[in-house]
Order: structure tokens, then sequence, then C-alpha cells
């Protein structure tokens, strides 16, 4: 029979186990840090942040003590940079870019700072930082209610425009609230980040409305001025075996949602042996807190190298530090059921020959008592209007300011072709859209910020 079953560990175990993973920085530390800067002119971190955050400008007034400031200089770039400056993979990113990285083996801890300038001006706003155009009298409609189309809609209402969003889950954030490791983003942080962000005013939120359903493409075109779609992914690859919906093989998309919803950790049930398919961060994520919850045996599987997996080194050595094991260039070969549950899967060794992947001709084998799939998601255009988009490898093709081959149609984020999966880049699509739709709206502005959206080569 499966072992799986909740409440393997005492109650201080779950919550050591779910507290922040990475605590902020000290007043002390963060002064300290902000003086490793070295404030460069033209500095190689801004190019590499997707949002363009001024980073040598937010740095500089932590190290002066004017946290509201350099919580100011964040916000007006990426309304989500509290939640970036928890999940964002700066080691890839601004980090990578520190001139620091000359010099010496460590960057300035600028997603730490970032977060130490966000918290405490979360902690105490004060005023409004934002405050909204004269209303211009158009309105715009946004399909989801995640970091693309929050960014979209808060800058959108900035500009003076009245913004309705439609989002198919109870709760608004995509997958800052349904994505994400608990121990990422603890306190319920991303609700609290939405609401101020909602605070602006002029956004109008409508939860469970699913594109297809309650609303529609062509009811939107008739109601709203311009309308943005950030769906995200709403399908999880199959595995491609007849016996892929057995029980006890899952989406680890679905088991990280339902435990950052859970109220009680120790309620959530979990296998003493998990096996997680895929390489990138759901994968990291599912894999490591199965551990947390008490899995004895956690293992993720891929296909490639470990250099090639879509989870940085970071995310990687995090999971071997959580008792994850990694075995790579190995493809799921057949599922082993009893009684209708998983028991066990094995999997064929492979290499690459010319870049593809070919089997070695040798096998292994390993027990599980549930296998969680995490190798990638699928664009879902329930909508018969939403179908008739120009797609590219699988999702909406739009130009660098979002435009969709659709009238009055933007896109961005996840759903959209070309881009990273990360959420700092979702935001920076919303935020560029927002600037687009202004302007088929014939808006003039004196100084509106406007930089292109950086989209991967074909």
């Amino acid at each position: 029979m499966p072992d799986i079953r909740p409440g393997r560990l005492s109650r201080d175990e779950y919550a050591r186990n779910f507290a922040d993973a990475h605590p902020p920085l000290t007043p002390v530390q963060a002064l300290i840090e902000a003086e490793r800067c070295y404030y460069c002119f033209d500095a190689p971190c801004v190019a590499a942040c997707p949002t363009g955050i001024d980073i040598p400008s937010f740095i500089r007034r932590i190290g002066e003590d004017n946290l509201r400031g350099a919580a100011k200089a964040i916000l007006e770039a990426n309304v989500f940079g509290g939640m970036c400056a928890r999940v964002c993979p700066t080691e890839v990113l601004c980090e990578q870019a520190c001139v620091r990285n000359t010099n010496e083996d460590k960057p300035v801890e600028i997603g730490l700072l970032q977060r130490h300038a966000t918290d405490a001006y979360f902690k105490s706003p004060g005023a409004p930082m934002f405050r909204r155009e004269a209303a211009t009298g158009k309105r715009i409609a946004v399909v989801g209610a995640g970091p693309a189309g929050l960014s979209c809609a808060h800058r959108a209402a900035m500009l003076g425009h009245e913004v309705t969003v439609f989002e198919a889950r109870p709760k608004p954030g995509g997958l800052n609230e349904y994505g994400l490791a608990a121990y990422k983003t603890v306190d319920d942080f991303a609700q609290k980040e939405i609401e101020w962000l909602l605070s602006i005013g002029g956004i109008e939120l409508c939860c469970g409305q699913e594109i297809g359903r309650q609303i529609t493409l062509a009811d939107l075109g008739e109601g709203y001025d311009a309308v943005f779609l950030g769906l995200g992914l709403g399908s999880v690859n199959a595995l491609g075996l007849a016996a892929d919906f057995t029980a006890g093989v899952g989406n680890a998309v679905e088991f990280i949602a339902g435990l950052r919803q859970a109220s009680d950790y120790a309620a959530v049930p979990v296998g003493r042996r998990v096996v997680v398919i895929g390489g990138g961060m759901t994968a990291v994520d599912a894999a490591v807190q199965s551990k947390l919850l008490g899995a004895e045996e956690v293992t993720i599987v891929y296909r490639r190298d470990h250099a090639r997996m879509p989870a940085s080194a970071y995310e990687r050595d995090w999971a071997k530090l959580n008792g994850v094991t990694i075995r790579t260039w190995s493809v799921l070969e057949t599922l082993e059921v009893d009684a209708g549950h998983v028991e066990g899967a094995t999997f064929a060794a492979v290499h690459e020959v010319g870049g593809r992947l070919e089997a070695t001709g040798k096998r292994w084998r390993i027990a599980a008592d549930t296998m969680l799939k995490a190798i990638g998601q699928m664009l879902l255009l329930a909508d018969p209007k939403l179908a008739t988009l120009k797609l590219r490898g699988g999702r909406i093709e739009v130009d660098a300011e979002g435009r969709t081959s659709l009238a009055n149609v933007w896109a961005g984020g996840d759903c959209t072709y070309g881009g990273q999966d990360l959420t700092v880049e979702a935001v920076e699509h919303g935020k560029i859209a927002a600037h687009s739709i202004d302007r088929a709206f014939g808006m003039v502005r004196d100084g509106a910020p406007f930089t292109r959206i950086r989209r991967a080569a074909a």
C-alpha cells in the first residue's frame, strides 16, 4: 500500500520548516551592504533588471537612511518590487551583472537590499506614493490578476483610466499567490502587496470570472476600449504514458497551490517516497516542500545535465541542502502500478547525440508513493475568439509593446512567446502594455516612461 499521510512531523518542525527561508537584513546589515555598492554610472545591474530599476539610486538612498525614497525608486519601476525581492533569481540577473564580481567572489546583495527597502515601506506606508492622473473616460479590461495583469492595471490606473480585472481563481495574485513555495513568501505577503497595489483606486477586481465561461473576449471587446490578456499558462504537460492519470501521479503546480492555501501544514498528506520529474523552479519548490512536509526520500529526475536545468544553480544547491537527490540524463520509460496506485517507475538513461537525446540501453528503477509532474505548462484558449489569436511556439505572439494580432487586444506574461517566464518580466510586460494602450487612446504625455520589452530571439 502507498505510504501517503499527513502529520509526519511535530508542530514545531512544521513551524521551523515553513518559516521565512531567507530572513531579511537587519538595519545595520543593510547599511553595511549598501556601502559595498560602487554606484556605477550606466550600471550593468540596471541593464540586467527586466524592469529597469535604478539600482544604484535605491541603494544610495538606503545608505542615506532614506528607505521611503529607496522604495519609491523600486516601486515606480516595478510595482511588485516586494515580491520580486523575495523570488526573483537575482543571482542570474542583476547580481550576476554586479561589477563586484570582477574583483570579488560576492556581488552586492541587491535582492536583500530591495526587500529591506520595500518591507520598511509596506510596514509604514504613510502618504500615498502614487497618485492617479485626471480621468480619461477610457475603460480597460484586464484578464488575469497575476503579475502581468495587475502591473498593467496599476499603471493604467495611474494614467487615469478605469480598469476592471477579471480573475478565474478565488484570490488575485496568479503565481505569486498559488505558484511559489510557502517558505518564500510568508505572512500572506502576496495579498498584502496586492491590497496596497489596489489602493491607488480606479481598479475593480472581479474574481471567479474565467474567460470562455463567465466572460468572453467578444463581450469584453464590446464593453471596453482595450483588453489586456495576462492569462498565464493553464494546463500542465502530460507524461505521455497510458498510466498518466494513475492515483499518486499529480501536478507539481497543483501540489504547490494546495500547500500555499493550506491553513495547517500538519494536515497536508505527503508520500514517504516522492519523485518529481522536471528541472525548473517548480520542480525544486515541489521537491523541497515535500521534504519539509516529512517525506523521507525525495528525488528530482531531469532529462539533461545539471547545467541545463531551468532552475538556477542557487535553487539546485537549495534543493540539495534540504536533502533532495537530483538525478540527471534520465527519461521516464514506464510507471509501475499496483491496485491502481503508482508504486515506482523505470527510467531510461540517455545521452546527447547531435543535439538529440538517445537511450544508452541502461535503465534504473525507483520506488515511489507519489510522483509529481513539473515538465512545463501549456496555454489554454477556451474562448472562441482567443483561439483566433496568432500564436508562436504555442503561445500568443505579440510585438515589442505587447500588441496581439487582434485589434485593441494586448497580452503579456507567461502566455506570450519569447519570454523567460519570470515574475519580474511579467511585471514589465504589463507596464509596457499599459503605456502602449495609453498611446493608442491618443494620449500625449510629457516624459512618460517607456522601455522596450526584452524578448528572446526566435
